[in-house]
């Protein structure tokens, strides 16, 4: 991680009011397909990591028995607080907790998470989807700054001083090594992506899985260290 957990919770606290405002097409697009891909069942409950002001969360919760919103910013967490007394949306909680340290005390069906587990180093980013898989969810749907292709510090996804975005190739090696089964490789833009992961044993189609490992492995080609 370039910045302390720290400093990443006081830049997200001032940007806290006007987040939601400030999104590009690409990360609304992204934020879509998690939705889309968590596709909860009625009687799951999701853990949301890095909720920010629980865009993703708010619009599971509809679908899902219960969510639980865990970000390190307490300025995101009353951002969401309000948006779900605002709808009426009782069957979610925020909470403070991060990737390696959630903070969850009962078992979850589903994890998402959008725009976040860029800010870690690749070592973090193994350590973190490590402690997932020690949650046993059935399906884990990662939406992030991720590389296609060559790292492009010009482009507005990828900020060096504060991101530290992995390949496509990195995140599928960190997820199948975690025992999860890679099963949908969706490409926003060359450095925005969306990965699926599911627990072998639940409902992971194999023939799936298998087509998206030629998608998966064109990142490898991209690997190199971004610090």
């Amino acid at each position: 991680m370039k910045k302390s957990l720290e400093d990443h919770a006081a830049r997200f606290d001032e940007k806290a009011a006007e987040y939601d405002d400030s999104k590009s097409e690409e990360y609304r697009a992204c934020a879509e397909l998690v939705i889309r891909h968590a596709a909860p069942e009625a009687d799951d409950v999701v853990l949301d990591l890095a909720t920010g002001t629980g865009a993703i969360g708010l619009a599971i919760a509809e679908n899902a028995e219960f969510v639980v919103g865990r970000d390190i910013s307490e300025g995101m967490l009353d951002q969401a607080r309000e948006k779900a007394a605002e709808r009426g949306i009782e069957n979610i909680a925020f909470g403070e907790g991060r990737f390696r340290d959630p903070g969850v005390d009962r078992d979850v069906d589903v994890v998402v998470s959008n725009f976040a587990m860029h800010h870690l180093s690749d070592a973090e980013k193994r350590e973190s989807i490590e402690t997932i898989a020690e949650l046993e969810p059935d399906r884990f749907v990662l939406g992030d700054v991720m590389l296609f292709g060559e790292a492009d510090p010009s482009e507005p996804f990828y900020s060096p001083e504060v991101d530290d975005p992995a390949t496509v190739g990195v995140l599928a090696d960190a997820l199948t090594d975690a025992g999860f089964a890679l099963t949908a490789v969706e490409q926003v833009h060359e450095q925005v992506g969306v990965l699926v992961a599911e627990r072998p044993g639940g409902t992971v189609d194999a023939d799936a899985a298998a087509a998206t490992d030629a998608d998966a492995e064109s990142g490898d080609d991209a690997d190199q260290e971004t610090e």
